[in-house]
């Protein structure tokens, strides 16, 4: 699990160059509701790779992050099984979820990332807001970023009301410079 950022991680934004994401130090959430809208239902996702290449210019910047879309765990087997089953992710036959962003702009306190995300095999344009940039003493940096997916514009339309239309994806990642 990702420590909070310590006392030595500063808010300010990191340095240009190229930082890896540490799979084992980051986070990939899924927040959905359930049985039509009235359960919750919180997952995550394991990252097996990805990047992070900070410029001068933001717009230059880009990211990339690859997940095992078998490794939906909410800590209810059958559920688990049933989101990577055929019927929803179908982990078997599209066994990576990517995201490829290019292209930083502020928003607010943050920055958008535009950008698309490839689920089920199909991609789709997605906007990741990162709401936070600390560079910790090491020179690790954390990164809290969040976006919103529908997941119909996926292809996944099975068990409408028994499963959520749109899933909130929640990244606490540790990317180390290159």
């Amino acid at each position: 699990m990702t420590e909070p950022a310590s006392p030595a991680a500063t808010a300010a934004t990191p340095a240009p160059g190229t930082y890896l994401l540490d799979p084992e130090q980051t986070i990939v959430r899924a927040n959905t509701r359930a049985m039509f809208g009235l359960l919750k239902v919180k997952g995550t996702l394991r990252l097996t790779s990805g990047q992070v290449i900070i410029t001068a210019d933001p717009a230059g910047s880009s990211a990339t992050a690859t997940i095992a879309a078998g490794s939906f765990d909410s800590g209810a087997a059958t559920r688990d099984a049933d989101v990577v089953s055929r019927g929803l992710l179908d982990a078997q036959g599209f066994p990576e979820i990517t995201f490829l962003g290019r292209g930083a702009r502020p928003d607010g306190a943050g920055w958008v990332l535009a950008g698309t995300v490839t689920a089920h095999g199909t991609p789709v344009a997605a906007e990741v807001r990162v709401t936070q940039a600390a560079v910790a003493g090491d020179g690790a940096v954390r990164f809290g970023a969040t976006a919103r997916l529908d997941r119909t514009s996926f292809g996944i339309t099975r068990k409408k009301g028994m499963v959520g239309r749109v899933v909130e994806v929640i990244i606490e990642a540790v990317a180390r410079p290159a």
